[in-house]
Formats: structure tokens, sequence, C-alpha cells
């Protein structure tokens, strides 16, 4: 007979690389939240940042120095850091046999990002990337319904995902460090259009500067065509002050449309379905996708099951980006 201290010991060790304003407004609040789990370690490259997280959330354990961090008894790891840290974070902690959820992108380039997942197989850890939008109950169901063939062949996809978000010191704004809009925003549209439509077998796009004039893109626009046929298209931006973020999923035989999900946290998304000969029909929900993300990546450790999201997903989204700026370059050239 298990012992009641057996019983209710946490099953499942966290901890978080990379304190910046995310890890502390939205995976921490929620990881401390879980069931069945523990938040036992924190790690930033500021000692003051780490003790004053650690001192927030009640973290017993907090570092500025990763191979410390890594040595630490933890199952899983989610890297939050900026996004020229993701290469060398995931490779140690995958060496140090860590699970991983690495926020998106990947990595700054395709090359690294291919390491990245050959490392992780070679040390038989899970690796998945922070694309939170497909844990979205709506989402889901919409994926639902296009494997159904409810809709039809999906004939045109369109993602839009835009907010005003000024110049200013975060990583975001800096080139080196991996910013811009086309791997911040640009690589969740990308995901939505590989996770209804399939694989991609090519895509063109624009990268700009169309407002704030920065050293990185604050505006990209996009269209691909599907493998199995059909077309998508993006845009994403961090100049447009009162965007209209939706999902327009277009087939044969009827429509989805997925309204007030991107850019919002914890408001009511809705799902519009039009099929042909039958009427309208809209659902409305709220769901932390934060919280799924994490609870289906913990289950998928202890369970040996399958992930939702794929480090494979982080590596073909990071060569579809690469093909948007070629084709951009090759524009440039014929003009």
């Amino acid at each position: 007979m298990k012992s009641i201290k057996n019983v209710l010991e946490p099953k499942f060790k966290w901890a978080v690389a990379g304190l910046g304003n995310f890890a502390e407004n939205t995976i921490l609040p929620v990881m401390k939240s879980l069931k069945r789990s523990k938040l036992v370690a924190v790690y930033s490259h500021s000692l003051e940042r780490a003790k004053e997280i650690a001192g927030k959330f009640s973290i017993q354990e907090y570092y500025d120095k990763y191979d410390d961090f890594l040595k630490s008894d933890f199952d899983a790891v989610y890297i939050a850091s900026a996004n020229h840290h993701h290469y060398e974070q995931v490779i140690q902690a995958a060496k140090a046999g860590k699970h991983i959820i690495c926020e998106k992108p990947l990595a700054l380039n395709s090359t690294q990002a291919e390491e990245m997942v050959k490392v992780c197989n070679e040390n038989n850890v899970k690796l998945s990337i922070g694309y939170v939008q497909r844990f979205h109950p709506l989402i889901l169901k919409a994926k639902e319904i296009i494997d159904r063939n409810l809709i039809g062949q999906p004939i045109l996809i369109n993602v839009s995902f835009a907010f005003d978000y000024p110049p200013n010191l975060n990583y975001r704004y800096n080139r080196e460090q991996g910013g811009g809009v086309l791997l911040d925003l640009g690589t969740h549209c990308i995901d939505l259009l590989r996770f209804f439509g399939g694989e991609i077998e090519k895509i063109y796009g624009n990268v700009d500067n169309v407002i704030y004039k920065s050293e990185v893109d604050d505006f990209v626009i996009a269209y691909c065509i599907f493998t199995n046929g059909g077309y998508g298209n993006f845009y994403a931006s961090y100049s447009i002050s009162k965007p209209l973020n939706r999902i327009e999923i277009i087939g044969y035989r009827g429509t989805l449309v997925i309204e007030n999900l991107l850019g919002k946290k914890f408001d009511y998304a809705k799902l519009t379905i039009f099929i042909k000969n039958e009427a309208k029909k809209s659902f409305r929900m709220r769901a932390n996708r934060m919280l799924n993300l994490l609870k289906h990546f913990q289950k998928a450790v202890l369970t040996n099951t399958p992930l939702l999201v794929t480090a494979v997903d982080g590596l073909i989204n990071m060569r579809l980006i690469e093909e948007i700026k070629k084709s951009e370059n090759r524009e440039k050239r014929i003009y």
C-alpha cells in the first residue's frame, strides 16, 4: 500500500529559464496552479532578478549560472529566454536529460533548429514549442471539423495577428537577438496555417518597416500553397492599433471563422460555423491556453505519449520563415 506521503507527493517537477514579463505574468502563475506538480527552480542572467521572482512565487531554488541550474532536480524546463538564447539553452538542457518546452521561435535559423532537434532525439528528451494557440478548445474544434470533412476541401485559410507595439529596449526590437514581427507573431500564423491546412509546399512574402522604421520588421505579409491543395495567407504587425485579428477557413461546403482569440489572453473567443444547407452555429469560450499546453506536455512526458506540438513543428516553421525572407530578396533583385 502506498503511504499518504507518496500519494500526495508531486509527480512532476518544473523549472523556468528566462524571467521576463511573459514568464512572470503568464508562465509562472499558471505553472504554480498545475496539479500533481511543483515549480522548483528558476534561472535568469541576473541573480537579483532570479531572487526576486523566486521570492514572489515561493520557489526554493534560483540561479544565475545555467550549468548550476541544470544540476537541480527537475523533470522539465520551460525556456522563456530571449530568442538568441534558445539554441544554447535547449542543447544544454537536452544533454542534462531535461524535457523542454521552448518559447517560439525555436531558434534563429534552421541550422540551429536542426541541431536542437537532433540533440533532443539523441538524449531521449521531449521538446515542444510554445505555440499556445493550438491549445484553445475552439482551435481544436475547428481542426476536428476540417478533419471530418464537414466544410469540404479547404480552399483558402486567412490568418491575421496584429497589435500596436512601439519600439523599446526589448529583444523583439533587436535584430541580433532575433527580433522582428515575423519571428514573433508571424511564426504563430505559420503554425496555424500548417495546423489547419497541412504541410506547405511553397510560401512567398514580404517584411517591412511600415510605421516605426526600426532595425527590425514591424509588418509581414505572406501567402502559401498547401501540399494537399488550397491556399493560405497571413499578415502580422506591430503597428496596427485597432486590429481585427481573426482566422478564416474557407472550404468547398462551408466556412469557419474564429474571432477574438489571437492577441487576447482570457477573453471569450468565438467560433462561427457556416455549412451549406445548415443554420449558422456560433460558440463562445474562454480558455487558458498556457495551462492547457503545460498539462498536455506534463501528461505526455509522464505517459510517454505524442505531443500536439513537436520539435519538428518548430524546425519546419523555421524553414518556412527563411523561405519568406528568400522570396523577399528575390523580388528585391528583380526591381
